[in-house]
């Protein structure tokens, strides 16, 4: 069951990319190094990896989605990486056991959810693109403890208005 949750505004290192869902990868990949990237600075990530989810146009099979890292607190990125602040406020908030795959039923049903409830998205839409203010996936599972993707945890976050 969705439940509705208080937080804080949250530091964090990361990239950004528009993508297919077919091209995930091109940021999903990049999580390991910019963990590497804060360790060799002396920087214990301050939380789980994730995917903020920017931009989504399902029609258009187009994505604008970054792959972050928390940090305990803000850090000057490098290259094309770039530190950012995740909003502070309310958020509903669901855990997902299970492979990745999943993820879209589970975001399926807590919008579901939240319609019932009356309530809103920190969301827009424009020309059949969804602009989210802030909506995550984080992943608590570490593949290098847990390889299948079967058994990962993955937690949704998304802010209301």
């Amino acid at each position: 069951m969705p439940q509705i949750i208080e937080l804080p505004g949250r530091p964090y290192v990361g990239v950004r990319a528009t993508i297919t869902m077919t091209t995930f990868g091109v940021v999903g990949d990049r999580i390991g190094g910019i963990i590497a990237w804060l360790l060799d600075r002396g920087v214990t990530p301050a939380g789980a990896p994730f995917f903020r989810y920017r931009e989504i146009d399902l029609a258009g099979d187009r994505l604008v989605v970054e792959a972050g890292v928390p940090v305990p607190s803000p850090v000057e990125p490098e290259a094309d990486l770039f530190a950012g602040t995740l909003p502070a406020g309310r958020y509903v908030t669901e855990l997902h056991h299970g492979h990745p795959d999943g993820l879209a039923a589970v975001h399926d049903r807590v919008r579901a959810w939240a319609a019932d409830e009356g309530l809103t998205w920190d969301l827009t839409e424009k020309d059949g693109t969804e602009h989210w203010g802030c909506r995550l996936e984080l992943y608590l599972t570490n593949p290098m403890d847990e390889p299948d993707l079967n058994h990962w945890d993955t937690e949704l976050q998304l802010r209301l208005t």
